[in-house]
């Protein structure tokens, strides 16, 4: 029998690592964003509730609950996959491969989207699914890497770097379809026809700006020998077994997973259906969708910068706290406010927490990993993650058909999400579950 204990992994080379190595992983942060950013976030959502399934409008709010519930089917599939995919990864030293095939597979998929017109609801959420699939995945193996590029001390700073330079690129990227946009509509082109082209212009930039990370990024870890009669199906089952029968001595990283499942379910949500909350309860258009988010996007570059940098000095920890209480004061000025102005000062404040969250979020989990398991403990996170990604948006979609269309409602209820996530955050013993990471069980 395969002996299965941390120790007798192989662990990644000593530190330091090329800068250029480092600049490698965080540019495929700045490579997958612009599908959040065009694809999840500011232009095919709103095109799929407001054209493809919905002809024009969404009152009954059937469009909206169709739009959360192939995400929630996608990350449902990810919740499932993650933690054995990432075992096999860590077991077979295949993270790079993994992350390669699945980066692939999100810039096909999406190359499809182009082929989505009105009336296709099947198709497109077929196609969204599928290509929103491989992108959580790929999400998943490329912060994997991170315990193996960034000390303990570092990876506050460097997850931030990262997700600073991803908005950047979902800035980029969403600019170029911004330009786009305006020049067809100038020519009279209506939504049908431009924003496949978008959904082109996202494939190619993804492609182009990854190929850095394949090019020097390296996979450190040693493949680990088979006996005869195991697959690396069997090692990751077993693997994701193991982990879970002592998760007493990762009390904290598990305490976190469950703290971070909660919040997410708010930051998912806002994440996939803001653009859909600016065009039907404050009346943005598409262009005025795409500058809200390109402000955004700025204003979360640059939180993830600051708060990257103050993560390393106060604790993730209690950054993370500090974020959160941004996120609650947001969404209750967003339930408050009637205006537009109002709605631009929301979307700033959300900005500047997004970034931030999202990168503590995902240092805090690297320093609870031991090195040798970095990719079988952030499958656990993509799986937190993609439970949120389940629970939240589907339950914003229900409230708004339940309620007839009432986004209002249904964002505020969102709030509760990042309520009960700062509370159960205090819960979380930062030192002792470093002390985890060190030494493992």
């Amino acid at each position: 029998m395969t002996d299965l204990r941390p120790e007798t992994l192989s662990s990644p080379v000593s530190l330091p690592v090329p800068r250029r190595e480092v600049l490698a992983w965080a540019m495929y942060d700045f490579a997958n964003s612009g599908y959040t950013t065009v694809v999840l976030t500011a232009v095919f959502n709103a095109y799929f509730v407001g054209v493809v399934a919905a002809n024009g409008a969404d009152r009954s709010g059937t469009a909206t609950l169709l739009w959360t519930v192939a995400m929630a089917i996608t990350n449902m599939v990810v919740l499932a996959s993650a933690p054995v995919l990432g075992a096999i990864a860590d077991r077979g030293a295949h993270k790079k491969r993994f992350l390669a095939l699945t980066t692939a597979g999100c810039v096909f998929f999406t190359m499809l989207l182009g082929f989505v017109g009105p009336g296709d609801v099947v198709l497109g959420m077929t196609f969204v699914i599928l290509a929103t699939l491989m992108f959580a995945s790929g999400e998943n193996f490329i912060a994997a890497f991170l315990p193996e590029i960034a000390s303990q001390k570092e990876m506050g700073r460097i997850s931030g770097y990262g997700w600073s330079l991803g908005y950047l690129g979902g800035l980029l990227v969403l600019g170029l379809c911004l330009v786009y946009i305006q020049w067809a509509q100038s020519r009279g082109a209506l939504a049908e026809q431009y924003v496949p082209v978008t959904m082109w212009i996202t494939a190619v930039m993804f492609a182009l700006a990854a190929l850095p990370t394949f090019l020097w990024l390296r996979e450190r870890a040693v493949p680990q020998r088979l006996a005869p009669g195991e697959t690396y199906f069997r090692i990751g089952f077993a693997r994701v077994r193991h982990t879970l029968a002592h998760a007493r001595h990762y009390r904290d990283l598990f305490r976190f997973l469950v703290t971070l499942a909660v919040y997410y379910c708010g930051i998912n949500t806002v994440i996939v259906l803001a653009a859909i909350y600016a065009q039907e309860t404050m009346g943005f258009t598409m262009q005025e969708n795409i500058i809200l988010i390109l402000v955004v996007n700025v204003t979360a570059a640059v939180g993830a910068l600051l708060f990257g940098l103050v993560q390393d000095r106060l604790g993730s920890v209690r950054t993370l706290a500090v974020t959160l209480v941004v996120w609650i004061a947001a969404l209750v000025l967003a339930y408050l406010t009637e205006t537009r102005a109002g709605f631009w000062v929301v979307a700033n404040l959300v900005g500047l927490a997004l970034g931030s969250s999202q990168s503590a979020g995902r240092a805090l989990v690297g320093q609870f990993s031991p090195p040798a398991r970095a990719a079988e403990f952030f499958g656990l996170w993509g799986l937190a993650g993609k439970l949120a990604a389940v629970i939240g948006p589907l339950v914003y979609g229900l409230v708004t058909y339940l309620t007839h269309g009432n986004h209002r409602l249904a964002l505020l209820s969102t709030c509760g999400f990042f309520i009960a996530g700062l509370l159960l955050l205090m819960t979380v013993n930062e030192p002792r579950g470093r002390a985890a990471a060190v030494h493992p069980g």
